[in-house]
């Protein structure tokens, strides 16, 4: 037994040579979302950040991420590909993004932007994950619309057929089950934390981001079993994949920040003139 792949034409509209894809789209709505979320918690009081500061960091944000995404998902998934066809690197509206890499990317972004305008990196990393997690959710229905990163074969009474898939058998709709657990669970998990956190008084630096490197990775590392190896570099080390050898790293880096959190260390840059609070 399957349930029926909804067959969604990947591009909404598009004019001469110019498209909008359910992709983007996606990521588009992801955006902006997690935009309308930080400036909610700009007019709260709780960051220190301005309007102008948070327009300037979106646009960090936005190119960190895509060039994150793009040149690890080029490096690590597909470099014979791309060797190949060089020009497709650019071809992003294709597909073909790492989560780890827009991670990577973000983080890198943060950096520059925290030294430039003088904020905490941290507090900035923690507003980000709390209020960019939701986002994940659609960037996940984004890969279901586009039929990839599909799941194992499986004989689960949700199974689908994804009409990419070469074999053409049953399989788990993992990309769902990602957004939920991602951008669902996790953004609810990191919000109740956040709101206890300051309950408690113990709302410190680097708190929500350690909770999101930790979250994450155990969820994904967890959804990696139902959903199917990369093509072109199938499992890496045994029974694991590539995506579950990254979430281990970013297991290690969130529970390292926890632990200098829960030692009492001082995380806050001491050149920053702004704290958020």
């Amino acid at each position: 037994m399957v349930i029926p792949y909804p067959r969604i034409p990947p591009t909404i509209v598009s004019v001469g040579p110019l498209a909008l894809r359910w992709y983007s789209m996606m990521y588009l709505i992801g955006y902006v979302l997690g935009y309308r979320l930080i400036l909610k918690r700009l007019e709260s009081g709780r960051s220190s950040l301005t309007r102008a500061d948070l327009d300037n960091l979106i646009w960090y944000l936005v190119v960190g991420m895509l060039i994150g995404a793009r040149v690890f998902y080029v490096l690590v998934y597909g470099r014979g590909e791309y060797a190949a066809h060089p020009l497709e690197v650019f071809a992003v509206w294709q597909g073909g993004l790492s989560f780890h890499g827009a991670i990577i990317g973000m983080a890198a972004a943060i950096t520059l932007f925290a030294r430039r305008y003088r904020f905490p990196m941290l507090a900035i990393t923690d507003v980000v994950a709390l209020c960019g997690t939701p986002g994940l959710f659609f960037g996940r229905l984004g890969n279901f619309i586009n039929g990839e990163l599909y799941g194992r074969p499986t004989t689960v009474p949700w199974a689908m057929i994804f009409p990419s898939d070469p074999q053409r058998v049953p399989r788990h709709p993992s990309q769902l089950y990602e957004a939920f657990a991602e951008g669902v669970l996790l953004s609810a998990l990191l919000w109740w934390i956040d709101g206890l956190a300051r309950a408690r008084g113990y709302d410190r630096p680097g708190l929500i981001t350690g909770f999101f490197l930790v979250g994450y990775a155990i969820i994904r590392f967890s959804l990696e079993f139902t959903r199917a190896p990369d093509a072109q570099l199938g499992l890496v080390i045994g029974a694991l994949s590539m995506g579950q050898l990254l979430s281990m790293i970013m297991f290690a880096a969130g529970v390292a920040l926890l632990g200098l959190i829960a030692l009492g260390r001082d995380l806050s840059s001491q050149k920053a003139s702004r704290q958020d609070t």
